[in-house]
C-alpha cells in the first residue's frame, strides 16, 4: 500500500513538474513576442505613417494573447499562485508592451482592470468549437481567463518607464520638443505613485524604484536642456547632447 501511495505521489509530482515546464516555455514565448512589439512601437516616432505601426503592434499583441490563452488553459483547476513564478516574467513583459501601446495612443496609463478585460478568452478555433457543439447541454461557449496580479502590473509599469525614457530620446532626435515635456509630467506622476508604496510593497517593486528614478532624471534633464539651450542647438544635434548628458548622469550615479 505504501508503494502504491508513493507511486501516486510520483505521478502527481511529475505531472505538476511537466506543467510547470510548459508554462515556463509559454512565458518565454510571451516575453519574446512582447519585446518585439515594444521594438516595433519605438518606430512610431520616426515612421511616416504611425497608424500602420499601431495596427501592426495590435496584430502582434493578439498573437501574445493567444499564448496567454494557452497559459489560462493550462491553469484550469489549478491554483495560479503555485505556478506564478513560471508565468510572471511573461506577464510583466506583456503589461509593459500593452501599456506602452496604450500610452502612445492615449497619453495615459492603462489600468489593470482594462488589461484583465483583454485576457478573457472564448473557444474560437475549429477543434474547440467542435468539442463545444458535441455537448448539447452546454449552450454557453467555454471561456478561459487569466488575471494579471497587482505585483506583475506594478513591475510591468516600472519597466514601462525605461521605454518612455527611450521614447524621449528618439523624439528629441526627430526634432519633437513637445513629447519630452509630456513624458516628464507622466513619469513624475508614476514616480509619485510608486513612492506611496515605498518599502511596504513587494521587494521587486521597491527594487525597481531606483531605476524608475533614473529614467525620470534623464527625461527631466532632457526637458531642462530643451528649455534652456533648445533654441541655440540645432534640432539634429539635440539627441547627441541629450545622450551625452544621460551618460554623465549614469557615471555620477555609478551605473554601468
Amino acid at each position: 500500500a505504501v508503494t502504491l501511495d508513493f507511486a501516486a505521489f510520483q505521478l502527481e509530482l511529475d505531472t505538476r513538474h511537466d506543467k510547470y515546464e510548459r508554462l515556463v516555455k509559454l512565458s518565454r514565448d510571451i516575453t519574446i513576442e512582447s519585446k518585439r512589439t515594444i521594438f516595433l512601437l519605438h518606430r512610431f516616432t520616426s515612421a511616416p505613417n504611425g497608424e500602420e505601426i499601431l495596427s501592426e503592434s495590435e496584430v502582434k499583441l493578439d498573437a501574445v494573447r493567444r499564448k496567454i490563452k494557452q497559459v489560462a488553459q493550462e491553469l484550469i483547476g489549478e491554483d495560479m499562485y503555485q505556478f506564478h513564478r513560471a508565468i510572471s516574467p511573461g506577464l510583466q513583459e506583456y503589461v509593459e508592451a500593452v501599456s506602452f501601446q496604450y500610452f502612445i495612443k492615449t497619453r495615459s496609463l492603462i489600468s489593470v482592470e482594462e488589461i484583465n478585460k483583454q485576457l478573457i478568452f472564448t473557444a474560437d478555433d475549429r477543434e474547440e468549437t467542435t468539442n463545444m457543439t458535441s455537448n448539447s447541454q452546454d449552450k454557453q461557449p467555454p471561456t478561459w481567463s487569466l488575471k494579471v496580479t497587482p505585483v506583475d502590473y506594478l513591475l510591468g509599469v516600472a519597466d514601462l518607464t525605461g521605454e518612455l525614457m527611450r521614447l524621449c530620446i528618439s523624439s528629441v532626435g526627430n526634432g519633437d520638443i513637445d513629447t519630452p515635456f509630456e513624458l516628464s509630467q507622466f513619469l513624475r506622476q508614476i514616480y509619485d505613485g510608486f513612492t506611496f508604496i515605498g518599502n511596504t510593497g513587494p521587494y521587486e517593486v521597491s527594487k525597481k524604484l531606483y531605476t524608475l528614478k533614473q529614467s525620470l532624471a534623464k527625461v527631466e534633464n532632457a526637458c531642462y536642456t530643451l528649455k534652456v539651450r533648445g533654441s541655440e542647438i540645432p534640432k539634429h544635434m539635440l539627441a547627441d547632447v541629450f545622450s551625452t548628458k544621460t551618460e554623465l548622469i549614469d557615471q555620477e550615479e555609478g551605473l554601468p
